[in-house]
C-alpha cells in the first residue's frame, strides 16, 4: 500500500479513525435529508455541469460562474492539473503526499521544523525551470497557515509559472485568495466539500481557474460530474456556512484539549489552526506505534517524511470519547 492509498482514511475501518482526510463529525442533517429526497430520482443525471452548485458558488465566492470546475472530488482535478502543469513542480515541504507522487518532477522549499513550520512566502525562492508552484493553505500535515499577502507580487514576479493554491482546508482557517483568480490567469485555487463540510464520501471537488484552464478542465471532463445525492447535499450544506463555521470552531477546540493531553505525555505538539496536528514521539518510532494502535482499533498515520524524525506522526482530532480512548491506549504504550 503507497502513502496515498493509505490517506484515503481505512476504508472498511471500523474502529477509531484519527487520519486526515476525514471529519469526525456526520454531514448535516439538511445534508442528509437532500441526498434522501433525491435517491428516488437517480435514474435522471443532474443538470450538465452541475449549473445548480456552480452558480450557487459563484455567488458565495464573488466569482464569475464560467471560472468554476466541479468534479467528483478535488484529487482528481488536482491530478488533471499536474498532467497540464506539472512538468517541473516545487513544493513546500513537508506537504500533501499525493502532491510528490504525481508531479513528473519536482523540487522544495522545507518548511522548518525549529520554527514550527511557518515560512514566509515573500522570502520564496522559486528554482529556474519550474512550471507549477503548489502552497496549500492551510498547510498538510502540520495546519499552519500562511499569510497570503505575498502572493500577488509572485503572481506578477513569475507570469509563465502557475501557482496552484490548494484551499482543502480553507473551510477551517486561513485567508482565501479564490478573490484574485480574475485577476491573474496565472492563479489556479482548488478546494474541497470533504473537510470542513464533511461531505468526504459525496466526493465533491471543485476549482476556481482563470477562463482557458476553466474551459479546458469543463470541456474535456463528464458533463454530469456529480451523482445527484452528492450535488444535493453540496448545495445544502453550502446553505448553513454559519454552522459549519461553528463546527469548525468546535473541532479546534478539541483539537488543541488533544493536542495538551498529548503534551502532558511527553509528546512534542506543534501549532495547528485546524483540527489534525503534527506530534512527534521521538525516541518512539511513529511507524510502530501505529502498528500498535491499529492493534487496539484506533487508526492513525506516521508522517513518514524522510526528511524528519521517524518519530513524527500527523494526529487529527476524533469524538472528544474517542479522544480519551486514543490517549489512554497511547499512555500504556508510551510507558
Amino acid at each position: 500500500m503507497n502513502q496515498v492509498t493509505a490517506e484515503k482514511g481505512g476504508g472498511s475501518f471500523r474502529g477509531i479513525k484519527l487520519l486526515l482526510c476525514e471529519n469526525p463529525l456526520p454531514p448535516l442533517d439538511e445534508a442528509i435529508a437532500a441526498a434522501q429526497a433525491e435517491v428516488p430520482h437517480g435514474n435522471y443525471y443532474t443538470e450538465p455541469y452541475s449549473a445548480p452548485l456552480r452558480q450557487l458558488l459563484s455567488e458565495q465566492l464573488g466569482v464569475p460562474e464560467r471560472l468554476i470546475h466541479i468534479n467528483a472530488g478535488s484529487e482528481l482535478i488536482l491530478r488533471q492539473l499536474f498532467v497540464r502543469f506539472g512538468q517541473q513542480v516545487h513544493l513546500l515541504t513537508p506537504t500533501y503526499v499525493l502532491f510528490p507522487e504525481i508531479a513528473q518532477r519536482y523540487t522544495e522549499t522545507r518548511l522548518p521544523a525549529d520554527k514550527d513550520f511557518a515560512f514566509d512566502l515573500g522570502e520564496l525562492a522559486i528554482p529556474e525551470g519550474t512550471t507549477l508552484v503548489v502552497i496549500v493553505n492551510p498547510n498538510n500535515p502540520n495546519g499552519g497557515i500562511f499569510d497570503m499577502a505575498p502572493l500577488p507580487d509572485l503572481l506578477r514576479r513569475h507570469p509563465q509559472i502557475r501557482f496552484l493554491v490548494d484551499e482543502a482546508f480553507i473551510g477551517l482557517a486561513g485567508q482565501s485568495v479564490v478573490h484574485l483568480v480574475p485577476q491573474y490567469p496565472n492563479l489556479l485555487v482548488t478546494r474541497t466539500l470533504s473537510k470542513a463540510h464533511s461531505l468526504a464520501g459525496f466526493r465533491i471537488g471543485y476549482g476556481i481557474f482563470p477562463e482557458a484552464v476553466a474551459d479546458d478542465l469543463n470541456a474535456h471532463n463528464d458533463a454530469y460530474p456529480l451523482a445527484r445525492p452528492s450535488q444535493a447535499a453540496a448545495i445544502a450544506t453550502l446553505q448553513h456556512e454559519d454552522r459549519i463555521h461553528a463546527r469548525s470552531t468546535q473541532l479546534h477546540a478539541w483539537t488543541e484539549a488533544l493536542a495538551a493531553e498529548l503534551r502532558a505525555l511527553g509528546v512534542k505538539t506543534y501549532p495547528t489552526h485546524t483540527y489534525f496536528f503534527l506530534a512527534d514521539l521521538a525516541p518512539h518510532d511513529a511507524t510502530e506505534i501505529a502498528e500498535q494502535l491499529r492493534r487496539r482499533d484506533i487508526l492513525v498515520k506516521p508522517l513518514n517524511d524522510p526528511a524528519l524524525a521517524p518519530g513524527f506522526m500527523r494526529i487529527t482530532t476524533a469524538l472528544p470519547d474517542d479522544n480519551r480512548r486514543f490517549v489512554d491506549a497511547l499512555r500504556v504504550l508510551l510507558t
